[in-house]
Protein backbone atom coordinates (compact mmCIF):
# COMPACT_ATOMS: atom_id res chain seq x y z
CA UNK A 1 0.00 0.00 0.00
CA UNK A 2 1.48 3.37 -1.18
CA UNK A 3 0.82 6.06 1.36
CA UNK A 4 -1.39 8.98 -0.07
CA UNK A 5 1.16 11.76 1.43
CA UNK A 6 4.52 12.52 -1.40
CA UNK A 7 5.80 12.46 2.51
CA UNK A 8 7.16 9.46 3.88
CA UNK A 9 8.10 8.33 7.49
CA UNK A 10 11.08 6.21 8.06
CA UNK A 11 8.78 3.21 8.12
CA UNK A 12 6.66 4.38 5.34
CA UNK A 13 9.94 4.41 3.12
CA UNK A 14 11.69 1.43 4.54
CA UNK A 15 8.67 -0.48 3.02
CA UNK A 16 8.53 1.29 0.27
CA UNK A 17 11.84 0.17 -1.05
CA UNK A 18 11.55 -3.68 1.02
CA UNK A 19 14.25 -2.70 3.54
CA UNK A 20 14.45 -2.27 7.54
CA UNK A 21 13.97 0.68 8.63
CA UNK A 22 17.15 0.77 9.98
CA UNK A 23 19.02 -0.27 7.04
CA UNK A 24 17.19 2.65 4.98
CA UNK A 25 18.66 4.85 8.18
CA UNK A 26 22.40 3.96 6.94
CA UNK A 27 22.03 4.78 3.65
CA UNK A 28 21.34 8.08 4.27
CA UNK A 29 24.26 8.35 6.32
CA UNK A 30 26.12 7.45 3.58
CA UNK A 31 24.16 9.39 1.53
CA UNK A 32 22.33 7.07 -0.75
CA UNK A 33 18.97 8.18 0.14
CA UNK A 34 18.02 11.86 0.44
CA UNK A 35 16.39 12.50 3.79
CA UNK A 36 15.05 15.22 5.45
CA UNK A 37 15.60 15.36 9.52
CA UNK A 38 12.92 17.65 11.08
CA UNK A 39 14.58 20.02 13.54
CA UNK A 40 12.83 21.12 16.94
CA UNK A 41 12.57 17.50 18.27
CA UNK A 42 14.57 15.72 20.73
CA UNK A 43 14.96 12.57 18.49
CA UNK A 44 16.37 12.80 14.82
CA UNK A 45 12.87 12.44 13.42
CA UNK A 46 13.42 11.55 9.01
CA UNK A 47 11.23 11.96 6.25
CA UNK A 48 11.40 11.07 2.59
CA UNK A 49 9.84 11.84 -0.65
CA UNK A 50 8.73 9.62 -3.41
CA UNK A 51 10.75 11.40 -5.86
CA UNK A 52 13.58 10.87 -3.95
CA UNK A 53 13.13 7.15 -3.39
CA UNK A 54 12.26 6.76 -6.99
CA UNK A 55 15.45 8.29 -8.18
CA UNK A 56 17.64 5.97 -5.95
CA UNK A 57 16.24 2.99 -7.35
CA UNK A 58 16.59 4.20 -10.94
CA UNK A 59 20.36 5.01 -10.25
CA UNK A 60 22.69 2.27 -11.30
CA UNK A 61 24.63 0.67 -8.98
CA UNK A 62 27.93 0.54 -7.51
CA UNK A 63 28.83 -2.99 -8.87
CA UNK A 64 27.53 -1.95 -12.49
CA UNK A 65 29.53 1.08 -12.59
CA UNK A 66 32.72 -1.07 -11.60
CA UNK A 67 31.73 -3.83 -14.21
CA UNK A 68 31.47 -1.03 -16.70
CA UNK A 69 34.97 -0.01 -15.99
CA UNK A 70 36.35 -3.21 -16.00
CA UNK A 71 35.17 -3.95 -19.74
Amino acid sequence: MIPQSEWLTAVEAAAYLKVKVRTLLLWVRQGKVKGYALSGTQRCVWRFQHCDLDAMLTQPSVALESKRRIQ
